[in-house]
């Protein structure tokens, strides 16, 4: 777009996990004197899943809050689309950078590349290889349209030369890594959670659910409820809106076994809670790709229930096991030990990606 105004980069976000990738890099833009218009979808709307995360990371307010909410995939995605083209015609940004793979990245490439914006991808280049996850198809989608792609990792980039992507791929390191970096002491001094809770240091399981796969297959969700009043230690489980509802229509004797057990059924978490829990969980069950990541680089123990991963690199290291919502498989994968000892490898950059993709966007523009 021949008029675009000189550096200015329009930021879209709209979930949990985007708040937490943003946030380095929008300081690293404030830093480079590169003005930030910064969109919010509204695709995580209550307080635990997003404004709190906007108090914790000290990110700016949206510029505008679409407001958009949650909806049936494509409907959701086609309004995103709309109030995003509308907004960027309006703002005439040099690009748009856009995070992750959820349908506000999905919704944000799309209509930049309608409008002859040039796009930067954080986070390119994952791949599970199952088209089954709705979060797949925004990622290949997103990777194709794209015109730099910020990867966290070697993988990543070998991943986007088989599919024939190679101009504008970079290798930078994981945000979410700079987030923990920077904000993960200021966590542990200001974060009640542990106490808050009664539970102890590394004796107790950190429990989310929230993938489709699980939250609507009654089956998948009961085996994982199943598991975790199975487990010989508490549970603390933030509920995430997508789960509550079918979690209600299941019988409300599991989260009362794990509320008697000692653990905690609690709402959603801001981000300082969620990392000093990472932190002191013995072990994570998780569905979610962020935390899988997190307690990575916490040093904790992982076990994801779902069938793959886009984050392969944390199971071939020993950090993370791949068990599937099966009852038997999570009790003994938490159950069999034998976890790595020290800290991971060095796998996703140095802690200092987002300065690198700042340097990368305002040397393209």
């Amino acid at each position: 777009m021949s008029n675009a105004i000189q550096n200015k980069v329009v930021t879209v976000v709209g979930a949990r996990p985007q708040f937490i990738k943003a946030a380095p890099v929008s300081v690293a833009l404030r830093k480079a004197d590169i003005p930030e218009y910064l969109i919010h979808t509204g695709q995580h709307y209550d307080y635990g899943m997003s404004q709190a995360f906007f108090d914790d990371l000290e990110l700016a307010t949206p510029d505008v809050n679409l407001g958009i909410g949650s909806g049936f995939p494509g409907r959701q995605t086609g309004t995103m689309l709309s109030e995003i083209e509308a907004v960027l015609a309006e703002q005439k940004p040099a690009s748009v950078v856009i995070y992750g793979d959820t349908n506000s990245t999905l919704a944000g490439a799309l209509a930049a590349v309608k409008l002859g914006l040039p796009i930067c991808h954080v986070e390119a280049g994952l791949r599970s290889f199952n088209r089954a996850m709705p979060e797949e198809t925004n990622r290949v989608l997103t990777d194709h349209c794209s015109d730099l792609l910020m990867c966290p990792t070697e993988r990543a980039v070998r991943n986007l030369n088989q599919e024939n992507i190679a101009s504008g791929v970079h290798l930078v390191g994981d945000t979410m890594l700079d987030a923990v970096r920077v904000y993960g002491e200021r966590a542990e001094q200001q974060s009640t959670i542990l106490s808050d809770l009664n539970i102890a240091s590394r004796g107790f399981a950190l429990l989310t659910v929230h993938r489709p796969s699980n939250t609507d297959e009654p089956e998948n969700l009961r085996a994982i409820l199943e598991a975790a009043v199975e487990l010989d230690m508490p549970v603390v489980f933030p509920i995430h809106p997508r789960t509550r509802a079918p979690l209600e229509g299941l019988s409300g004797a599991y989260t009362e076994k794990l509320a008697r057990s000692g653990g905690a059924v609690i709402d959603p978490l801001g981000y300082f809670d969620m990392l000093k829990l990472l932190r002191h969980a013995a072990v994570v069950l998780t569905d979610s790709g962020g935390l899988q990541k997190e307690a990575y680089f916490l040093a904790t123990p992982c076990v994801t229930m779902r069938d793959e991963t886009e984050w392969l690199e944390t199971v071939e290291s020993g950090w993370n096991r791949i068990v599937g919502p099966s009852t038997p498989a999570i009790v003994e994968a938490v159950g069999r030990g034998d976890w790595p000892d020290g800290n991971p490898p060095a796998l996703f950059g140095d802690g200092h990606a987002a300065d690198l993709i700042v340097e990368i966007i305002g040397s393209s523009e």
